[in-house]
């Protein structure tokens, strides 16, 4: 029993040390879901007609028209990554992609396999954690903060 104090204080240090993991894994999931979001855009660009009869016949985008919503889908998809890459208003990007995804599993939720809406539960859980528990450290927001407060 005497022994409990020493161990519990080495393991409190220990388990300190994976924290020190955390800006490589906030990278990672922001490259990850930049990735994902990007290559969306793309595939919407290389085919317009396409992209515009999806979403004037297949996805129940509401409260847009069908147009407008295709133009801001993608957008978003090709605009909204690059800032999550570099970590630039990272939160803001974060957010528009959560958006993105929770309208975008509205909009054909029929349409989906269950795959696929396991997919943008995925991305919603990460988005999530990029809003609220990221702190970016290795970000052009650290970078900035950093150099607002010195100033």
């Amino acid at each position: 029993m005497r022994h409990l104090p020493s161990l519990l204080k080495h393991y409190y240090t220990a388990s300190r040390y994976p924290e020190y993991l955390a800006p490589v894994f906030d990278l990672a999931l922001r490259l990850f879901l930049a990735n994902a979001f990007f290559k969306s855009g793309l595939t919407k660009i290389q085919n317009w007609d396409s992209t515009l009869y999806l979403f004037s016949d297949v996805y129940q985008v509401p409260l847009l028209p069908s147009d407008v919503a295709a133009y801001l889908a993608t957008g978003a998809e090709l605009g909204l990554p690059v800032l999550l890459v570099f970590g630039l208003f990272g939160r803001f990007a974060a957010a528009g992609l959560f958006i993105l995804n929770a309208v975008a599993a509205y909009s054909y939720y029929s349409e989906l396999s269950e795959a696929g809406l396991n997919q943008h539960l995925y991305w919603g859980m990460m988005l999530t954690v990029l809003l609220i528990l990221s702190r970016g450290a290795w970000s052009a927001d650290a970078w900035m903060e950093t150099h607002l407060k010195a100033t």
